[in-house]
């Protein structure tokens, strides 16, 4: 059973699949502890908010309510509400405290892809055929370490940068696993122009690659 936060389908607008129609399924639970985290309803598993799956649905706001439902269900849920994306992005809260390789199976069966979106502090277990995206937390409050296993694994990297520190954790990262990706993105934690500047000016220097969060710049979820 997945404990799941939120579902709802937009336009992705990050890293690689930018501009892709795609369901995103927000799991509950996230140790991690990221002090810009926008997502902090999801951090705790409080029985109290324990609620039947619809009510995860198209929320109108943020909220710590969550339901719990297997693999067939989510993609009867999917079914039942006429999604037209065939792409599915899981994310959280961490998606990696889940053993993810029966959901995404029963997604593939389906007709969908997968994507997934992690800290890089839990092992990893999806099918070969899902893009991982590794998003590095590096020095949270949880205290969790990125692991070598989840850079190795990871399709793509994408880290969050506001100032020159958070360029030199990544590039030490690297350096303490041994692991450069082939694709590398950068992504503002905040739209001001300072960090987006440091973004841009640092994949030019490198070679990396720019995500800008393109659905806040227009509007959508």
């Amino acid at each position: 059973m997945y404990k799941i936060n939120e579902v709802f389908e937009t336009i992705q607008g990050e890293a690689s699949y930018t501009g892709v129609p795609s369901i995103f399924l927000r799991l509950q639970g996230c140790p991690v502890g990221c002090s810009w985290c926008d997502t902090k309803q999801t951090w705790d598993v409080n029985t109290t908010y324990l609620v039947s799956l619809d009510k995860t649905v198209e929320k109108k706001a943020d909220s710590e309510l969550w339901a719990e439902a297997s693999a067939e269900q989510v993609v009867s849920l999917f079914k039942e509400r006429g999604y037209l994306a065939k792409h599915v992005v899981i994310t959280g809260g961490e998606p990696c405290m889940y053993d993810l390789v029966p959901l995404c199976e029963q997604l593939h069966d389906a007709g969908f892809s997968t994507q997934i979106e992690t800290s890089g502090t839990f092992d990893i277990k999806v099918p070969q055929s899902t893009w991982v995206t590794v998003s590095p937390k590096i020095n949270m409050r949880g205290g969790y370490k990125i692991l070598a296993d989840a850079m190795q694994r990871a399709d793509e990297i994408k880290h969050p940068v506001a100032m020159q520190k958070h360029v030199e954790e990544l590039e030490a990262l690297f350096l303490e696993t041994g692991v450069t990706p082939k694709l590398v993105y950068l992504q503002p934690i905040s739209q001001k122009a300072k960090a987006t500047k440091l973004a841009i000016d640092t994949c030019m220097k490198k070679n990396w690659r720019l995500s800008i969060q393109v659905h806040k710049y227009i509007g959508i979820n």
